[in-house]
C-alpha cells in the first residue's frame, strides 16, 4: 500500500482532521469507488476540509451510493461501526436505521433542497444492543464543478442524552409544581420522596428566599460547581453569578416573590474560575421559592458551534455567488469593449471613407448606450439605483407603453389590456417603471417563442402574498401583471429567475439581466415582484408597489429647448478624475462656455469665494475625495443661494438611498448634448429666479 506524505500541498485539505484525517491519508483509495486520493475533484476536496475541521459532527455523502466520509465529532456516536463505515456507502453503515430517515435525504439529492429536522427518534443496534437514540440533523446539497449535484454535506448533533435528562428535569419541575399546589398537606407524606429526589436529583436543586439569599442545596451543588452547602447558605446568589447575568437574576426571583413561576438561564462561576451555564425554573411556595436547575454547558456549546459552521457554510455560498455575478458582468463587459476597441481602432486609419468612419463612431456610442444600460440594471438589481420618484397614474403609462410593447414583442404577439376604470396612482421613477414592465413583456414573449397572447392587468390589492419565507405584507398597493401562455417555469427555479445573468435563454439571446432590473426596481421602490406558474400553462408576474393619492395639480412652468451653445456661460466643473475632467472641459469650451476645472470640493470652494459673481452653473462630480459633492452642493447652496448646482454620478451609495436632495442630477455616462442641455437649464434657472425678483 502506497503511504501518503500528510505534508505534501496535494494533500493540504487533509490538514487538521485529527484521526479520520490520518486514517484518510493512509486509506487505500484506489481499491474503493472514490479512486486515489489526487484524482478527488475540487468539490470533494473542499467539502472534506469542512467537514474533518467542524466542531460538530459531520459527514460528506458522496455519490450516487452516499458513501461516508466523516470527521472525528462523528465517532462516538459511530461506535462499533468505526473504522469501518470510512467510504463505505451510507445504507450499509447504518442498515435500518437509515431506512428510518433516508428519505429526506434522498429528496434533498435530487431536487437541492436542503432540510434541517430536530428531536428526532431514531431506533439503533450499537455495540450489539438495541437502542433509543435521538438527533437533530440537517442535509445541503454539494454541487459539482459542472454545477451538478454529486453528494450531500451533513451536520447534527446526537441529543440522546440531553432527551432523557430533560425527561428526567421535567418529571422533577412537575414534581415541585405539585409541591406549590398543596405544599402544607403533602408535606409529612412525601418527605421521604422528596429527601431521595434531593439526595440523587443530578441537577441543582435550591430553596431561596425572596431577596435572593440561598437556604437550602442538594449535593449537585458540589458536583456541579464545586462549593460545599456551607459556603452557599446565607449567601446571595449573585455571589455566584457572573455579573452580566445579574439582572436577569434578580428579575427572576423577584417575579417568584410575586407569584410568578419565572425560567431564566445564567451562568455561574465554578469553584475552579470557569463558567457554567444552567436553565432553571422555579416556583414561590409560601415565603420561599424552590427552583431546578440544569447544566446546559455542552448544549450551549454544540449550538454555538453549529451556528458558525453555518455561518461558514453560508459565507461559502455568498462567495461563490459573488463569483457567478463577476464572471457574468465581465463577460458581457468584455464584448462591449471588444466593439469599441475594434471601432477605435479603425478609426485611426487616415484614409477611412467618410460613410465607413461614420459607422465606426455610430457602433462606439450605440455600445457605450448598451454597456449604461448594463450598468443600470446592475445597479437596480442591488437597488443602488438614484431613482426619481414622481406620482403618476399606472394605467395611464401601460396604455402609452402599449405601442411600443407590439412593436417591440412582434406582430406575432396579441397584447391585450384589463384596466380598473379608478385611478390608480403611485409614487416611483417613472423611466424604471417603463423598464420593467417592457423587461416583463420581452420575458413572455420569449417563453412563447415570440407568438400568442400577452395580458396586462392593473388592480388595486389590499396586501402582498407571503412569498420567499417572507409574510404577507399588508397596506394598499397597486398591482400590475403581465401574463403569458408560454413553457412555464418549473417551482424550483423560482428563487433563481430574478438573480443576474440566470437565462434559460442560448448564449447571445439575452444577459440575464431583464427580470433582475424587475427585482431590484420593486424592492427599490418599497414593493415586490411575484411569479407564478406551472409548466406548459404559462407565467404571471406581478408587479407590487405601493399606493398613493391622486396629486395636486402640478404648477405649470414656461420650459425651454435647451440648445447647444453655450453663449459664453461660465461653469465651474468640479471632477477629480483627469481624464474626464479634462475632456468635459474642452468639450464645453467647443460648445461655447467658459468652464474652470476644479480637481476637488476645496478647490471648488476656494475659486467661488475668490470671484463667485463669474459662475453662472457649478457642474460636480458627486464621488470624491474628501467632501463628496452632496456635501458641496449643499455648501453652495447655503454660502451662494442664487448659484445653481449639476450633480454627475456614475453611482452613489447616498444618491441610492436619499436621491439627488433637489438638486438636478446627470447620470453618467452621458453625451455632450445632454451635458449642455441640462446645463443649461438649470442656467435658465438662475435666470428666471433673478428676473422674478426683480
Amino acid at each position: 500500500m502506497r503511504t501518503i506524505d500528510g505534508s505534501s500541498k496535494q494533500y493540504a485539505f487533509l490538514s487538521g482532521g485529527g484521526e479520520i484525517g490520518q486514517r484518510m491519508r493512509t486509506h487505500d483509495w484506489a481499491a474503493s469507488p472514490l479512486g486515489p486520493l489526487d484524482t478527488w475533484p475540487q468539490s470533494l476536496r473542499s467539502m472534506v476540509s469542512t467537514c474533518l475541521n467542524s466542531p460538530v459532527l459531520g459527514t460528506v455523502l458522496w455519490g450516487p451510493d452516499l458513501l461516508m466520509l466523516y470527521n472525528d465529532a462523528y465517532i462516538p456516536s459511530l461506535a462499533d461501526r468505526h473504522p469501518d463505515a470510512l467510504g463505505r456507502p451510507v445504507a450499509e453503515v447504518w442498515g435500518a436505521a437509515w431506512e428510518h430517515v433516508c428519505a429526506p435525504f434522498y429528496h434533498c439529492l435530487q431536487t437541492g433542497e436542503g432540510f434541517s429536522q430536530v428531536d428526532v427518534e431514531l431506533p439503533m443496534v450499537r455495540r450489539g444492543k438495541p437502542e433509543l437514540t435521538y438527533w437533530s440533523f440537517s442535509a445541503a446539497p454539494i454541487r459539482g464543478e459542472d454545477g451538478t449535484i454529486v453528494g450531500l454535506f451533513n451536520q447534527g448533533l446526537e441529543i440522546t442524552e440531553t432527551v432523557r435528562r430533560e425527561r428526567e428535569r421535567l418529571q422533577i419541575e412537575a414534581q415541585l409544581q405539585a409541591l406549590n399546589e398543596t405544599l402544607e398537606q403533602q408535606i409529612q407524606q412525601r418527605n421521604l420522596e422528596l429527601n431521595q429526589l434531593w439526595h440523587t436529583s443530578p441537577d441543582l436543586l435550591l430553596v431561596i428566599d425572596f431577596q435572593g439569599v440561598f437556604l437550602r442545596v442538594n449535593p449537585s451543588w458540589t458536583a456541579l460547581l464545586g462549593y460545599q452547602p456551607d459556603e452557599l447558605v446565607g449567601h446571595h446568589v449573585n455571589e455566584f453569578v457572573v455579573e452580566d447575568d445579574h439582572d436577569e437574576t434578580i428579575e427572576a426571583y423577584v417575579l417568584a416573590a410575586n407569584g410568578g413561576t419565572p425560567r431564566v438561564v445564567n451562568r455561574y462561576r465554578h469553584k475552579d474560575g470557569s463558567l457554567r451555564w444552567f436553565s432553571w425554573v422555579a416556583a414561590p411556595a409560601g415565603d420561599v421559592t424552590y427552583a431546578t436547575g440544569r447544566d446546559v454547558t455542552s448544549e450551549k456549546g454544540q449550538a454555538q458551534a453549529l451556528k458558525r459552521a453555518e455561518e461558514a457554510l453560508r459565507q461559502s455560498q455568498k462567495l461563490e455567488a459573488i463569483g457567478q455575478l463577476t464572471g457574468g458582468v465581465a463577460h458581457d463587459f468584455n464584448n462591449l469593449l471588444t466593439v469599441i476597441k475594434s471601432s477605435a481602432d479603425m478609426l485611426k486609419k487616415p484614409d477611412l471613407p467618410g460613410p465607413r468612419r461614420q459607422r465606426y463612431v455610430g457602433a462606439i456610442s450605440e455600445t457605450v448606450d448598451r454597456a449604461a444600460k448594463l450598468t443600470s440594471q446592475l445597479l437596480s438589481f442591488a437597488r443602488r439605483q438614484a431613482l426619481k420618484p414622481e406620482i403618476f397614474a399606472a394605467c395611464d403609462r401601460v396604455k402609452s407603453l402599449s405601442g411600443m410593447m407590439e412593436t417591440l414583442t412582434g406582430s406575432l404577439i396579441k397584447i391585450v389590456t384589463d384596466l380598473p376604470d379608478e385611478q390608480l396612482f403611485v409614487e416611483a421613477d417613472i423611466s424604471q417603471y417603463e423598464t420593467a414592465l417592457v423587461n416583463m413583456a420581452l420575458n413572455g414573449r420569449d417563453s412563447m417563442g415570440g407568438e400568442g397572447q400577452l395580458t396586462i392587468n392593473v388592480q388595486r390589492v389590499e396586501q402582498i402574498p407571503a412569498l420567499r419565507e417572507q409574510p404577507a405584507i399588508g397596506g394598499s398597493f397597486v398591482a400590475v401583471s403581465i401574463t403569458d401562455a408560454g413553457v412555464g417555469i418549473a417551482n424550483d427555479r423560482f428563487s433563481e429567475i430574478f438573480e443576474p445573468f440566470f437565462t434559460t435563454k442560448r448564449i447571445g439571446h439575452g444577459t440575464g439581466l431583464g427580470l433582475s432590473q424587475v427585482f431590484g426596481f420593486a424592492k427599490q421602490s418599497g414593493g415586490e415582484v411575484t411569479v407564478q406558474s406551472e409548466i406548459g400553462r404559462g407565467s404571471t408576474f406581478t408587479l407590487y408597489l405601493p399606493r398613493v393619492e391622486k396629486p395636486a395639480p402640478p404648477t405649470i412652468l414656461e420650459e425651454q429647448e435647451g440648445v447647444l451653445e453655450g453663449h459664453g456661460t461660465c461653469v465651474l466643473v468640479v471632477e477629480d478624475n483627469i481624464d474626464v475632467g479634462t475632456l468635459a472641459v474642452h468639450s464645453l469650451i467647443d460648445l461655447g462656455y467658459v468652464p474652470v476645472l476644479a480637481a476637488n470640493a476645496d478647490e471648488a470652494l476656494a475659486a467661488l469665494e475668490a470671484n463667485a459673481d463669474r459662475f453662472d452653473v457649478v457642474f460636480s462630480d458627486v464621488v470624491m475625495p474628501g467632501m463628496n459633492g452632496v456635501d458641496l452642493a449643499r455648501r453652495i447652496r447655503e454660502q451662494y443661494h442664487d448659484l445653481p448646482v449639476l450633480l454627475t454620478s456614475g453611482y452613489s451609495h447616498m444618491l441610492a438611498h436619499n436621491g439627488a436632495y433637489d438638486f438636478e442630477l446627470l447620470h453618467k455616462p452621458y453625451s455632450i448634448d445632454q451635458l449642455s442641455r441640462r446645463l443649461r437649464k438649470v442656467a435658465d434657472l438662475k435666470r428666471r429666479k433673478r428676473i422674478q425678483s426683480t
